[in-house]
C-alpha cells in the first residue's frame, strides 16, 4: 500500500511564497512522473506542474516563472516552490505520483489560500 502525504499549505498574502512537499511511503516500486494539481472552489482540477523521471518539467502557463517543481528520488518526494502568489492561486493542491508500472497514487491535498 502506498501513501502520499502533502504539507506546506497555508494562508499567505499576495506576493508571498510557500513551499509544498509530498512524500510517498509504502511499497512503491519506483517512481515515473510526479505532478502537482490544484482545484479551486467550484472549478475543475487542473495540472499545475509535473516532473518526469528524467527531470524534464512542465508548467501551466498561469504559473510559469513563479513556481518551481523539483523531486528527490531518494526520499520519494516532490516539491513545489511557489513565489509571487496571487489570489487566483488559491485552492487545494494535490500531488500525483505515477510509478514504474504506471499505477497512479493521489495525495489528500493541502490547502493554499492567498488573500490580502
Amino acid at each position: 500500500q502506498v501513501q502520499l502525504v502533502e504539507s506546506g499549505g497555508g494562508l499567505v498574502q499576495p506576493g508571498g511564497s510557500l513551499r509544498l512537499s509530498c512524500v510517498a511511503s509504502g511499497s512503491i516500486v519506483g517512481i515515473n512522473s510526479m505532478s502537482w494539481f490544484r482545484q479551486a472552489p467550484g472549478k475543475q482540477r487542473e495540472l499545475v506542474a509535473d516532473i518526469s523521471s528524467g527531470s524534464s518539467t512542465y508548467y501551466a502557463d498561469a504559473v510559469k516563472g513563479r513556481f518551481t517543481i523539483s523531486r528527490d528520488n531518494f526520499k520519494n518526494a516532490v516539491y513545489l516552490e511557489m513565489n509571487s502568489l496571487k489570489p487566483e492561486d488559491t485552492g487545494d493542491y494535490l500531488c500525483l505520483i505515477v510509478d514504474e508500472v504506471l499505477a497512479p497514487y493521489w495525495g489528500e491535498g493541502t490547502e493554499v489560500t492567498v488573500v490580502s
